[in-house]
């Protein structure tokens, strides 16, 4: 939808259209005419909600960073699911994952051979050498912020050292092949050349996503992929990069039982680490890490 000139810009800055998104909308314009996919206007972020995003990575960091001081051997999952869930609404925050299609805690705590989703309970209890993944999600005042971390607990294996490190440069990669006005395949080009290169494989059932205004919003964010393809990636997008890095095959089952947990195929190890990112005019900002 074409704007006036002199009508407020769409985008909720309160300036007019010509002096806020006029040029920006006629160049997203020029590479729509190319062929290109572009983002539709409700993936871009006004002002306001940028600040609302950020507001709630606030929270979203202070969790992991909390987790990340009380972590052990010896702790179980579902102390770990207390934490988030104290320090989330004693800020006045909600934790996403929270009876999220049926999610039934707080945080997703995944560990060795389990890619994503794992459910915190009583009886797990993290054992010297275990790897594990603490997704937090929070929920502030209607905006929504993602990230997580991998930990090492106590002494691992030198195997499980490198693929949580190397799980950690892939995410940095993707972030780093951000450009405004380049492509999401730049995204998945990046990670997928560090794991390939360090004989590690990048799931592809899983990946990124927009977030902000939802908790899963468009587009899709792939972490294979080649430069120069997908989406055009704009500034006022926010979205996650999360590669999940196999040391086996990226082939993935879901567990029957919680119909939640999802385990790698052949049983070997997986690492990931996820960051909010908002796209900017000179490059992108980190808003939950």
């Amino acid at each position: 939808m074409s704007l006036d000139r002199n009508t407020k810009c769409w985008c909720g800055s309160g300036l007019k259209y010509k002096k806020c998104h006029l040029e920006f909308d006629e160049k997203i314009e020029s590479y729509r005419r190319k062929g290109c996919i572009v983002p539709e206007r409700e993936l871009i972020k006004s002002p306001e909600d940028i600040e609302g995003i950020r507001k709630s990575a606030e929270i979203n960091n202070g969790v992991l960073d909390l987790v990340a001081s009380k972590i052990k051997a010896g702790m179980s999952t579902a102390e770990i699911d207390k934490l988030v869930y104290e320090y989330t609404t004693e800020r006045g925050g909600i934790p996403a994952p929270l009876n999220y299609e049926g999610f039934p805690k707080s945080v997703c705590t995944s560990i060795n051979n389990q890619v994503c989703h794992g459910i915190p309970d009583e009886s797990v209890i993290l054992e010297e050498g275990d790897i594990i993944n603490v997704d937090v999600s929070t929920i502030l005042n209607g905006y929504y912020s993602d990230a997580s971390r991998m930990f090492m607990i106590g002494r691992v294996s030198e195997e499980s050292e490198k693929l949580v490190r190397v799980a950690r440069e892939c995410m940095v990669k993707g972030i780093e092949a951000i450009k405004p006005w380049g492509f999401l395949g730049d995204i998945g080009a990046a990670c997928q050349e560090h794991a390939h290169k360090n004989g590690y494989t990048i799931v592809r059932a899983l990946g990124g996503h927009g977030v902000g205004n939802e908790f899963h919003e468009d587009p899709f964010v792939p972490h294979i992929g080649e430069k120069g393809t997908g989406m055009l990636l704009v500034p006022g997008m926010v979205l996650t990069v999360e590669p999940m890095v196999n040391q086996g095959v990226f082939d993935v089952f879901v567990d029957e039982e919680n119909e939640w947990t999802i385990y790698t195929e052949d049983d070997k190890l997986s690492a990931q680490w996820e960051h909010t990112v908002l796209i900017t005019e000179t490059g992108v900002e980190i808003l939950a890490k």
